[in-house]
């Protein structure tokens, strides 16, 4: 075949061409937009499942999913720098947030500034998390990407 043999345009074959490119460029959009929504989505399940205990006022599963280790009990010298009792006075019900009925994650980000953006390799998220309805003060909670350990965000 030359050239000057080439065989007829097919409009239904570029219509079928032009559908399957539109399909797929909108699926992409479609996964890109879920990843974007869903990309903090395992550091908000930790925080979650954190107040949840709490909500429970079961405070040693708390504790234990705030320092990522639920046998913190086999060794609780590991834990000095913030130490069960510590956590009862920030976290129980004499605590700030006081007794939890209820909470509801609010988002999720990486923080601004001091060099850290979303691309830099920043090592933790800062989840925030409507407590009790107090909608005017929100609890900030960090955590770390690599190992889900909580703590106070430092922003």
């Amino acid at each position: 075949m030359t050239l000057f043999e080439a065989q007829p345009y097919d409009e239904a074959r570029a219509r079928k061409l032009r559908a399957v490119i539109i399909a797929l460029v909108v699926l992409g959009l479609v996964i890109g937009l879920v990843w974007w929504q869903m990309r903090f989505w395992p550091e908000e399940r930790a925080v979650d499942r954190f107040f949840d205990a709490l909500q429970q006022q079961n405070y040693e599963v708390a504790y234990g999913i705030w320092m990522h280790d639920p046998d913190w009990k086999q060794h609780p010298k590991q834990y000095d720098r913030y130490t069960y009792n510590d956590f009862i006075k920030d976290w129980g019900p004499g605590g700030e947030w006081g007794i939890i009925k209820n909470h509801r994650i609010d988002g999720a980000g990486v923080p601004k500034g001091r060099g850290v953006t979303p691309f830099s390799g920043a090592n933790g998220v800062v989840v925030i998390v409507t407590v009790n309805d107090r909608v005017a003060d929100k609890a900030h909670v960090w955590v770390q990407k690599d190992d889900k350990t909580l703590g106070f965000s430092p922003y």
